[in-house]
């Protein structure tokens, strides 16, 4: 069980983060200019991904184990939907990125904001697999 709650934990931090991007980050940086927001964005990205990914793995083992030992379809669920960015962001978020990383910050303008208002967009999609993952983990937590 151990495993369980130490997943779901994984799976609130990788939400609440992710959330607050959306949430907080991402409306914040939209009201600079477009050479500020640009030059905000990647370096938040990076930090962000830093923290994320090893959040969305570490979940998706313990998640894993906890299925293994109890056998609760939760836990899998869970183990499935924290996991379910890396393809998320391999696929559809990645071409946004590069393209946003390759940009020089004096080449900012309207393209370069909607890349990130894209990024955005696409972003949220990560906080809804974390927060189904989150629920997973707790409906499997309370089930046992």
């Amino acid at each position: 069980m151990a495993f369980g709650l130490l997943a779901m934990i994984s799976a609130a931090v990788f939400t609440g983060a992710a959330f607050y991007v959306n949430f907080a980050e991402q409306h914040a940086r939209l009201t600079l200019d477009d050479r500020a927001l640009l030059a905000e964005w990647k370096p938040a990205y990076q930090r962000g991904a830093t923290m994320q990914a090893p959040l969305a793995v570490i979940g998706f083992v313990l998640g894993m184990l906890a299925w293994w030992q109890t056998g609760l379809a939760g836990f899998l669920i869970g183990a499935l939907a924290i996991i379910a960015p890396w393809p998320w962001t391999l696929v559809i978020i990645k071409p946004v990125n590069d393209a946003l990383l390759a940009t020089d910050l004096d080449k900012a303008g309207p393209q370069s904001r909607a890349l990130i208002v894209r990024w955005g967009a696409i972003h949220a999609a990560r906080t809804a697999m974390g927060a189904l993952a989150t629920a997973a983990f707790f409906w499997a937590c309370v089930s046992y």
